[in-house]
């Protein structure tokens, strides 16, 4: 509902009063610019829903403290491409991005996340280990590539006939349940 053209802070904020937006995902580098132009820019939505990349503390501060208060609740979202795009989700507070390091949240409903060693054994919270998601959005591979689904899809070693995909992200669970991202296990 934004006009056609760039977008920016004063068209989202012209937006969300004319058509009366509740929700809106952006990307977390749009979110970055939109913040720091103007995070009252979110005043008004019921959510946005921001993830795709590393998430600046500094942005996400920014909008929960112009806008937090007033009922806009600010949801991360993780999750790449082979699980249907969002796979972990979670509302965050003002501590939660004064830490230095965003949570990802939780897996959504359907979804699985466990968190695993290079054996596939379930690692303690706090340890390090790699992401693993499963569930009903996962995809059933790579058209065309046997080789590489067989790499990153692989048998779940939890759920007789299901199968977890491998997201190659280093992550560890919080003792809250929520996942904190580490950076990639691979290239």
């Amino acid at each position: 509902v934004v006009a056609e053209g760039e977008v920016t802070a004063g068209a989202v904020r012209e937006a969300v009063g004319r058509h009366g937006v509740r929700g809106l995902f952006v990307t977390t580098a749009l979110f970055g610019v939109l913040a720091e132009e103007d995070p009252g820019c979110f005043a008004g939505l019921g959510e946005v829903w921001t993830g795709g990349e590393a998430a600046s503390c500094a942005a996400m501060g920014s909008m929960l403290a112009e806008c937090g208060e007033a009922g806009t609740a600010l949801v991360h979202v993780y999750g790449p491409t082979e699980s249907t795009t969002f796979a972990v989700c979670g509302a965050l507070s003002r501590e939660d991005v004064a830490g230095g390091s965003v949570p990802l949240g939780l897996p959504m409903d359907n979804t699985r996340a466990v968190v695993l060693d290079a054996g596939l054994r379930p690692v303690g919270v706090g340890v390090p280990g790699e992401l693993y998601l499963g569930g009903h959005g996962l995809a059933r591979g790579y058209e065309g590539r046997a080789d590489l689904t067989a790499e990153r899809f692989v048998a779940d070693p939890f759920v007789a006939g299901q199968r977890l995909y491998r997201t190659g992200d280093l992550v560890r669970r919080r003792g809250d349940g929520r996942l904190e991202f580490l950076g990639r296990g691979d290239d």
